[in-house]
């Protein structure tokens, strides 16, 4: 299959429909139907659309499962956060109150924060817990699984099963953790970041100790603080200017040795990553791959 000649068909059918008068709209395969292509190139460009389409399906249903995942996080850590600090008051409470900007910054609906804040109050509601397992993937590959759970049996049974059944290993408490620094992430949307109005922002807020990390193939940088003072960083880029709306607070696991694995061992190890973040148990898992 000429794979090329197909998508220069593509693009010519596409360019015809755009061009052509009293076409719009039009759909680009009746286009391709009124070329002089042949029968098997119909067919070819008939299968590479219904892969593209298969493609964008795939990716929105990535989307809408990664943003359920994050409303359901940011649900137990609100209640979590209630319960620790003994009041649903924001202002009473400030591990609430950052908790829900946070929420907020990661696009998690309101309705869904007050529904959690509420949630927090009835005395039917479970406790949660955090708790990290340690992990070996493939080619020296190393992770770390983050879990909020108000059943310890059952996410520890799931984790291990999970890793377990696609060729990783279970690693002792802390065999792993040592290769790791614990970091606040602290995105704020595309602009250039002036450093020197950074560090005099920081200093007002009292967070001078931070690291910019530039972002490959991104048109912003990201801010690394101490989990403690992530807040305290996005005050300070609020106060440069900064959207509020743009302004993200993750906390992450971040490699202090990254390792290169082969294609192969890449995709095994990402496997057993996305089967344990499908697991409701689990927060988030971090990962020593560079590639």
């Amino acid at each position: 299959m000429n794979w090329t000649r197909v998508l220069q068909v593509v693009s010519t059918a596409l360019l015809l429909a755009e061009n052509a008068q009293g076409f719009i709209g039009i759909c680009p395969t009746q286009s391709m139907a009124n070329t002089n292509a042949s029968p098997s190139l119909r067919e070819s460009l008939a299968l590479f659309m219904g892969r593209a389409a298969a493609v964008r399906a795939s990716t929105k249903a990535k989307t809408d499962a990664k943003k359920a995942k994050t409303n359901a996080v940011y649900g137990k850590k609100i209640i979590m956060a209630v319960k620790q600090g003994g009041s649903d008051d924001p202002n009473a409470n400030r591990l609430l109150g950052d908790l829900i900007k946070q929420a907020k910054a990661n696009s998690v609906p309101v309705d869904n924060i007050q529904r959690a804040i509420k949630k927090a109050t009835e005395g039917n509601v479970g406790d949660f817990k955090e708790k990290t397992f340690e992990a070996y993937g493939l080619g020296g590959a190393s992770m770390i699984i983050s879990v909020l759970t108000d059943n310890d049996n059952r996410a520890t049974a799931d984790v291990k099963s999970t890793v377990n059944k696609r060729n990783g290993k279970i690693a002792e408490q802390g065999s792993v953790a040592f290769m790791y620094d614990r970091k606040a992430i602290v995105e704020f949307g595309e602009g250039e970041l002036d450093e020197e109005a950074l560090l005099e922002a920081a200093i007002d807020v009292g967070c001078e100790d931070y690291e910019v990390e530039e972002c490959d193939g991104e048109a912003h940088s990201r801010v690394l603080v101490d989990p403690k003072e992530g807040s305290l960083m996005s005050e300070a880029l609020k106060s440069m200017g900064f959207d509020e709306e743009n302004i993200k607070v993750t906390l992450s696991y971040i490699s202090k040795a990254p390792v290169e694995v082969s294609d192969e061992e890449f995709e095994k190890n990402m496997e057993i990553i996305d089967a344990l973040e499908e697991l409701d148990d689990v927060d988030d898992v971090h990962h020593n791959m560079s590639n």
